[in-house]
């Protein structure tokens, strides 16, 4: 398989994120096609490393200065076999082309673990709506839809919400998109309740991360409770993370931003919690003022240039990293291993590095990777663009009791492929084979196309 990740890097040379996220599947899916030879004959992964399609263009829009910006816009189709593409748009300095790609590989196969038909894809923007007005995010967004419009659709791709995008911004890019279009349709996901959204979808990748942890510790004969937790990040996944965990008797003592981290030892209990959703999601705030609410929390201010990440340098029983790519290294995933960490449920998109992972199955660790422990989220856009379709809204309870029966098929899909393939217990290589064998079966009964 080291042809494939030569090609990969050959015709994409600046998109590391990408080579890993194609690395990471390309380690796991050996034993498939050494079983499997029709699907090198039939050129399969030469051909799910190229997106079917790409979309770059130019986003200009006016500021409330009057002065003209101008920002990039991208939308990766990555593979359509089993359905719409279906994935978020990400508004953030950081966003390029190989991170897309790496975004959209990993969401072909961790929307085939869901169960339900949809494709793979991700797009979004370098433009920062942190710091903007909301007259200045909605101008972005209607210049943003106003190319987007031509190429999406409830039956062809259906873009959701992903880092900088919420509900404020999917309202207006779907105004938008109504007005080009005419027509009121479930083009995106993570829509506002009284105008076509889900129950459960804010809550749905945290949730989906906890459901996955206490799935892996009820095949041990475990449970999350009393379980101490750390968590990173501080915006939905987080902030529903620990809610879950809460539910379900476990101790939350940690979350991030990108300024820094707090750990509060005693346990973010529901109080705290009301208290950071309020400053993260009204305020808009940073979270070192929750040592001011709070003063026995800590506060440490991170270092980007630093080799390690303190918010992983804890005792605690479980973590749940859900900020962004690449946010446990190796020395991370060292301390959280020196410091008792058993459990690793992924609620980002490759928080862990390779060599992070590398160390979890060295030690045992229990590790949910993202594409089956984060599916959550995109689970309940599914389920948002099927009650579209039905024109019928579902109660809380009903769709929480789906995406619960969702998670548990996705730990067992999982946990059956590993077995299968001979790595039993292997979350990763057990996810990624799942999620691969669905679709390249797609492929190959749609022909070459």
């Amino acid at each position: 398989m080291t042809e494939i990740l030569q090609l990969v890097k050959e015709k994409d040379p600046a998109q590391p994120e990408f080579h890993q996220a194609v690395n990471e599947v390309v380690a796991s899916i050996k034993p498939v096609l050494d079983q499997n030879p029709e699907y090198r004959a039939a050129k399969i992964m030469e051909r799910l490393v190229e997106p079917e399609r790409v979309i770059l263009f130019r986003v200009p829009w006016v500021d409330d200065r009057g002065e003209v910006q101008v920002n990039r816009g991208f939308r990766v189709e990555m593979n359509s076999a089993i359905g719409p593409y279906k994935g978020g748009l990400r508004f953030h300095p950081s966003v390029n082309l190989g991170i897309l790609k790496f975004l959209a590989f990993e969401q072909v196969f961790k929307n085939a673990l869901t169960t339900l038909p949809m494709g793979g894809g991700k797009g979004g923007s370098d433009f920062d709506p942190k710091g903007k007005s909301d007259n200045e995010v909605m101008r972005f967004c209607q210049s943003f839809m106003a190319e987007l419009f031509r190429h999406i659709g409830p039956n062809t791709d259906v873009p959701a919400g992903d880092i900088g995008v919420g509900a404020r911004e999917i309202g207006y890019l779907f105004g938008m998109y109504k007005k080009l279009r005419n027509e009121f349709t479930g083009v995106l996901t993570g829509k506002s309740l009284n105008w076509g959204g889900s129950l459960i979808r804010p809550e749905a990748t945290g949730y989906g991360a906890v459901y996955f942890a206490a799935e892996m510790l009820n095949h041990k004969g475990d449970s999350l409770e009393g379980k101490t937790s750390l968590v990173s990040g501080s915006g939905n996944v987080a902030q529903y993370t620990m809610e879950k965990l809460l539910d379900l008797g476990a101790r939350p003592v940690s979350f991030s931003d990108s300024t820094g981290v707090i750990y509060d030892e005693a346990g973010i209990d529901r109080e705290k919690l009301a208290y950071l959703m309020t400053l993260k999601n009204v305020r808009r705030g940073r979270v070192k003022e929750y040592v001011t609410k709070y003063p026995e929390a800590v506060y440490t201010e991170t270092d980007p240039s630093a080799d390690h990440n303190p918010l992983w340098d804890h005792p605690a029983d479980c973590a749940f990293p859900s900020a962004t790519q690449n946010e446990i290294n190796a020395k991370d995933a060292q301390n959280l291993v020196n410091n008792g960490v058993f459990l690793v449920s992924e609620g980002a998109n490759m928080p862990t590095t390779p060599n992070g992972i590398k160390l979890y199955h060295e030690h045992k660790v229990l590790y949910g990777p993202g594409k089956a422990a984060n599916a959550g989220g995109v689970s309940v856009s599914g389920l948002e663009m099927t009650q579209n379709s039905q024109r019928l809204n579902w109660t809380r309870e009903e769709v929480d009791n789906r995406l619960q029966i969702i998670m548990k098929s996705i730990h067992t899909a999982a946990l059956d492929a590993a077995e299968q393939y001979g790595m039993p217990g292997n979350y990763e290589a057990g996810a990624n084979i799942a999620g691969f064998v669905k679709v390249v079966d797609a492929m190959i009964d749609q022909g070459v196309v």
